[in-house]
């Protein structure tokens, strides 16, 4: 989390923020707690992939950008493994 140049709590807020988002952005329902998990997961998902590209993200609009592409990318990934 401090690579991207917020704390633990900023992480937490803009990781449920991103996380929001996402789910309006796929028409999913997820509850708080989910939308936070999401948004920071995907959030070093993102990171991690757009490093192998040579992106890189830094600060809050960066780690919320970031938080968003991962969340959705997580969820795309949740709807493909899940039966039904």
């Amino acid at each position: 989390m401090e690579d991207a140049g917020v704390g633990w709590i900023a992480a937490i807020v803009i990781g449920g923020i991103a996380g929001w988002l996402a789910k309006q952005f796929m028409n999913t329902d997820t509850g708080l707690f989910l939308n936070i998990v999401l948004g920071i997961v995907g959030a070093a998902v993102a990171s991690a992939l757009l490093g192998l590209l040579g992106v890189s993200f830094g600060g809050w609009l960066g780690y919320l950008v970031a938080g968003f592409i991962g969340a959705c990318i997580l969820i795309a990934i949740a709807r493909a493994v899940r039966p039904g």
